[in-house]
């Protein structure tokens, strides 16, 4: 009967077309992923791979075997990580991958607790901003908004994504400040250009009414990342847009201010992202657990909630 191993190592070099990309998603050497594979074939009695020295290549032969444990083999992955972590606490590299600003701030904190009731998790949490392919960087899970949902990936809406006015107390001394969004193109602006786009991001603001209006703003002070945004606005050089998570403990400390508090500018929902398997490993199990008790019991998704003003 072959091993789990052989048929990972095929299964992942068939995706990848490469026994080293294999080896560095197994976390094994690229020798011991080309040896599963060849006892594979020498077990089978079949060649699975055309092999070359710039790409793999699947005979007839492997594009059969490949279609035919598929699914099956997801399955079984899922089956044994489960009778595993019934049978031993969650271990293992923990992937995650998270924004700068409101993972350290929000999702940070939570992890002395997490290595306290499963020592033997092995973090690697990578704090970016971008959306990630979840599957294809090997991410147990992300927290984040807006990202692509590809089969087999869900999302867990954890509260809402709404973007406030925010400046220093030092800032708007001397001031008026503004009654409606337009109000705030007399204001220096501190925007963001997008990595991606290479353009500046401006938002629609709408008030509980649902009367919406665009926010003016002038381009006083461009930066590409919003940790960046905020702390120009702690050192009163503007008033800067900003998602509420990432300026609320400076709200609550009184650093920041919010402008026009009956205003906020919708950016759909943070959202935690994980593969849709009905069987989950235990470190991801215990982690998504562990964030969605965080948010209950802090009441993130209403002090998160920029409506609410």
């Amino acid at each position: 009967m072959e091993t789990l191993a052989n048929l990972e190592s095929f299964a992942r070099s068939a995706e990848l077309g490469s026994f080293s990309e294999a080896a560095r998603r197994l976390s094994l050497t690229p020798a011991a992923v080309s040896r599963n594979v060849a006892m594979l074939e020498r077990n089978l009695g079949v060649r699975l791979f055309q092999r070359s020295t710039r790409r793999l290549t699947l005979t007839e032969a492997g594009e059969r075997f490949r279609q035919a444990i598929g699914g099956n083999l997801e399955a079984l992955q899922a089956a044994i990580a489960e009778a595993a972590s019934g049978a031993a606490e969650p271990a293992g590299t923990l992937k995650v991958s998270l924004s700068p600003t409101f993972g350290t701030t929000h999702i940070l904190p939570l992890l002395p607790d997490l290595l306290a009731r499963y020592p033997r998790l092995r973090p690697e949490w990578h704090f970016e901003n971008r959306q990630v392919d979840l599957v294809a960087e090997g991410y147990d899970a992300a927290i984040g908004g807006g990202f692509d949902l590809a089969p087999g990936i869900i999302a867990r809406a954890l509260a809402p994504a709404h973007i406030v006015a925010v400046a220093s107390p030092a800032y708007m001394a001397g001031r008026t400040a503004p009654v409606d969004p337009a109000g705030l193109g007399h204001l220096d602006g501190i925007v963001m250009r997008s990595r991606n786009s290479g353009r500046i991001r401006h938002w629609a603001m709408r008030d509980a009414a649902g009367t919406e209006m665009t926010a003016i703003q002038l381009e006083s002070i461009v930066v590409n990342d919003p940790m960046a945004m905020r702390e120009a606005a702690r050192l009163g050089l503007g008033m800067a847009m900003l998602a509420v998570p990432d300026v609320l403990p400076d709200l609550e400390s009184g650093a920041l201010i919010r402008l026009l508090p009956r205003w906020y500018a919708d950016a759909g929902a943070i959202s935690l992202y994980y593969a849709s398997r009905t069987l989950l490993p235990a470190k991801t199990r215990v982690f998504v657990e562990c964030v969605v008790e965080a948010f209950r019991r802090q009441k993130f998704a209403e002090r998160f909630a920029g409506s609410l003003g």
